[in-house]
């Protein structure tokens, strides 16, 4: 019964993937803006009814897929901020390490201007204090692919990522819906190689095997859902902590400077524990007290 609930679940996403394919490719309507644009609101409007009726009691959808070589999760989200606001954030590449540094697992970022364009200097690491040199440094290329007055693409490229992994790319397009809202498209993916799926195969079956992803794939016994678990539970975690990490950063832009980094953290750790069983790895105070710890090391490492 899983396994054929879980190849409707597949079958699903591989229909929407290709419905959006199509309307990307072949959209004729009249939109605001680039084809991106026009294909980013067909898309709002193929969501309509999951974007109002889902699991998460707000305007969100959680998609993630799974192959011999990677894993993909894809968030698409109904933010009640001006597109104007967003927009002028998040093509920042600095603005980004205010988003990334949220994140359990980012232990360090920095934005520089490097030989072809910006570059993202980021160590992702353990769940707890880490010091820097024990966690993986990931570059990642920092550019804005597109932007008109009311859609962005933005994306943050890896050609190595850790623990054996490649490809790793982070995708933010957004586009303006009336009346001062901005509908998001985020995308986190990467490649993998054996021993990369092997290290993550072991983590598992070891500190991971509780860990669960949001996809039901049945009903178990008294009415529960099951939810997805393995690599595409682990995909739809991290996919997860970035848009929350993005919607705790934009809740914060309006404050003054000298509050928006303790109302940031303080915003995302609330976030993340309203699923705990997906999300939950430790207690407010050490949260607080590590990522303080980081963002100060952040101001003097490079």
């Amino acid at each position: 019964m899983r396994h054929r609930l879980a190849s409707t679940v597949a079958g699903g996403w591989r229909c929407l993937t290709a419905l959006a394919a199509a309307l990307q490719l072949g959209s004729g309507l009249a939109q605001p803006g680039s084809e991106s644009a026009a294909a980013l609101i067909d898309q709002h409007t193929l969501l309509a009814g999951q974007l109002q009726h889902n699991a998460f009691h707000q305007p969100l959808v959680l998609l993630s897929s799974e192959t011999q070589h990677g894993s993909r999760g894809d968030i698409y989200a109904l933010m009640s901020f001006p597109f104007e606001t967003v927009s002028t954030a998040l093509k920042n590449p600095g603005k980004w390490c205010d988003v990334m540094i949220l994140h359990i697992n980012t232990k360090y970022c920095h934005a520089a201007r490097g030989a072809t364009g910006m570059v993202l200097s980021v160590n992702i690491g353990t769940k707890t204090p880490q010091e820097l040199a024990q966690a993986a440094r990931v570059r990642f290329n920092f550019q804005v692919r597109e932007e008109t007055p009311q859609y962005f693409d933005v994306l943050l490229d890896a050609k190595d990522g850790p623990l054996g992994t490649s490809d790793y790319r982070i995708r933010l397009e957004a586009v303006s819906l009336p009346p001062s809202q901005t509908f998001l498209h985020l995308t986190y993916s990467y490649s993998t190689n054996f021993a990369a799926r092997l290290a993550m195969q072991a983590y598992l079956v070891t500190a991971g095997a509780d860990k669960v992803g949001f996809t039901v794939v049945d009903q178990a016994g008294g009415g529960q859902p099951e939810l997805i678990d393995g690599i595409r539970g682990l995909v739809e975690r991290n996919t997860m902590r970035y848009y929350l990490a993005i919607d705790s950063f934009m809740q914060s832009v309006q404050s003054v400077s000298a509050a928006q980094l303790e109302q940031r953290l303080q915003t995302w750790f609330s976030a993340v524990e309203k699923y705990p069983r997906q999300l939950h790895e430790m207690d407010r105070p050490a949260y607080l007290e590590m990522k303080h710890a980081e963002v100060l090391r952040q101001q003097t490492a490079r």
